[in-house]
């Protein structure tokens, strides 16, 4: 769960992490108030969960009431990447001096934590590792030993930051790795991290992505879940137990494994297509799941055809193919559906479904015939599909 700037600061504050002084608004005047409560001058800053909102026009100094009104009114209501700002936050303008980059996130190759600080923030970390990979002074930290202030104080020496904001930069690192580790985070990113003109160090921005699977042990995120404004199609599948996420395509896509999911969404855009969708069903492909599965794809306004993707491993294909037949008596399909199935018991499987065959369900015998058939059937006149998303 990606959390927004204003909810990682909350959550950077409850580990100790210094950030500007200033609160939400969802409205012009409450956004002069909070701006009256942080002092002036502020920044106004759109809360949308996607980058290049300075760009955009997203984030605005104000050095009055007047100034606050008139660019909270221009960006409530902005569109920054498909993402609708609804809510600002506005805080105290900082002076600053330096800007850095820190943050924690898994290194899975190494099966370790792993730290990134480089003297170069402000700007993408994918930028300063493309143009100038030596700023950036990375180390792994082993989870049972943790971060303490006398390695987090030689990195920062590493790392080359400026005498000034050295000492302050390595105990807000070992309050953001606490933050990392206790909060449960994926990532816990802050950029910038600032060194103001009169020598303090604080987070300036914070990007915080929330490990879903440590949910069970932080109710207080519930807050968080509140504020979510979810793919009402992602919703629809977490309500059915479904691994699901939304795409921008007219291909629905339905697999068991996400490996074979992901795969199956590569060979149609391989072959000129584009999916709708990553949709993972596991193992138990029986009926209620298949039937879940093809009513979701059903409620997409953009789908125009459904490519069925299964490989039996210890789920049997005739035990798929009864799901799919009774599925189909459930659900009244709008779209086109495409088969491949194959793997354990994938003959008999195949005998079950020929005579439910037909214009509307198709079989093919390999993964790369069934993408090219539903990516052709995409495009047939009298498709369904041609609706835009809301």
């Amino acid at each position: 769960m990606d959390l927004y700037e204003y909810q990682g600061k909350q959550y950077f504050a409850r580990y100790g992490i210094p950030t500007s002084a200033g609160g939400v608004a969802d409205s012009v005047e409450e956004a002069v108030v909070q701006a009256q409560a942080a002092g002036y001058p502020v920044v106004v800053k759109a809360q949308v969960k996607v980058g290049g909102r300075g760009k955009a026009g997203g984030i605005k100094l104000a050095a009055d009431a007047e100034e606050v009104r008139r660019h909270a009114g221009a960006i409530l209501g902005m569109d920054i990447k498909g993402h609708v700002v609804h809510r600002l936050w506005v805080e105290h303008a900082s002076d600053i001096a330096k800007e850095y980059y820190a943050s924690f996130t898994l290194d899975r190759p190494a099966k370790t934590y792993l730290g990134m600080l480089s003297k170069e923030g402000g700007v993408e970390i994918e930028e300063v590792a493309a143009t100038n990979p030596g700023a950036i002074a990375r180390i792994h930290v082993d989870p049972v030993r943790g971060l303490d202030l006398a390695t987090a104080r030689r990195w920062v020496d590493d790392a080359g930051l400026d005498d000034a904001a050295r000492v302050q930069a390595a105990d807000v690192l070992v309050a953001l790795y606490r933050c990392y580790d206790e909060g449960d985070c994926d990532l816990a990113e802050v950029n910038p991290l600032i060194l103001t003109a009169d020598g303090r160090v604080h987070a300036l921005d914070a990007k915080v992505t929330l490990d879903d699977n440590a949910r069970f042990r932080h109710p207080e995120w519930e807050e968080f879940e509140a504020t979510e404004t979810e793919d009402p199609r992602e919703q629809m599948a977490r309500e059915r137990g479904l691994n699901y996420v939304g795409l921008s395509g007219d291909v629905g896509i339905i697999a068991n494994g996400a490996g074979l999911a992901m795969s199956t969404c590569d060979v149609v855009n391989q072959v000129g297509g584009s999916p709708a969708n990553f949709l993972d069903i596991g193992g138990g492909a029986n009926a209620d799941v298949m039937a879940a599965a093809l009513e979701v794809i059903n409620a997409d306004p953009a789908v125009r055809t459904i490519f069925v993707n299964i490989f039996g491993g210890i789920t049997r294909v005739d035990e798929v193919a009864k799901g799919v037949i009774e599925a189909l008596a459930r659900v009244d399909l709008r779209s086109p559906i495409v088969l491949r199935l194959d793997g354990t018991n994938a003959e008999e499987g195949r005998a079950l479904l020929r005579p439910h065959l037909s214009e509307r369900l198709v079989a093919e015998p390999t993964m790369l015939e069934a993408a090219k058939r539903a990516v052709a059937m995409a495009v047939m006149p009298g498709a369904r599909g041609t609706e835009e998303r809301a």
